[in-house]
C-alpha cells in the first residue's frame, strides 16, 4: 500500500467511474491515483462469517471487509459508520473496501448532512482541477 497517495473523500456512485491503473498498482478516477478511499454510510446488512457487510451511502451500496480486531466489535444494521480502507474494483459487482479504519459516528446526527458539504468540498479545492488538466 502506497501511503504517499491520498485516501480519496468520495461518494459510492462516484467509485463506479474508477478504472485500474496498467501502471501501477494503484486505480484511477479522472487521472487521480489512489489506493484508499474513505466513505460515510449506514450499514446495511450483520457482518458475515468472513466480515464482509453492505454499506450505503445514499448513492450507491459498497462491500466492506472487515478483518483483525475490527471484527471483534459488534457492528449492528443501521449504524452511521465511517470507513477508510483499500479499494478494490470487482468486475460486474459492486466495489470492496478492505477496512483500515471504521468509526461509529451514530451518535452525531449531523455527520451525514456534513458528509456531502465535505465530499463536495474535496472534489472542488483538489479533484476538480486535477481531473480538468487531465481532460
Amino acid at each position: 500500500m502506497d501511503y504517499s497517495l491520498a485516501a480519496l473523500k468520495l461518494l459510492c456512485v462516484q467509485l463506479k467511474d474508477a478504472r485500474e491503473s496498467p501502471s501501477q498498482n494503484a486505480v484511477t478516477l479522472g487521472g487521480i491515483l489512489f489506493q484508499r478511499v474513505w466513505l460515510q454510510g449506514v450499514l446495511v446488512s450483520p457482518p458475515d462469517d468472513d466480515g464482509r457487510l453492505l454499506l450505503d451511502d445514499g448513492t450507491g451500496v459498497v462491500q466492506i471487509y472487515l478483518s483483525g480486531d475490527f471484527r471483534i466489535r459488534r457492528w449492528n444494521t443501521g449504524m452511521y459508520v465511517m470507513v477508510v480502507g483499500g479499494f478494490v474494483i470487482r468486475k460486474d459487482d459492486i466495489p470492496v473496501i478492505k477496512v483500515h479504519k471504521i468509526v461509529d459516528l451514530s451518535a452525531f446526527p449531523d455527520r451525514e448532512a456534513m458528509w456531502y458539504l465535505e465530499v463536495m468540498e474535496a472534489y472542488k479545492l483538489f479533484y476538480q482541477p486535477l481531473i480538468e488538466d487531465f481532460v
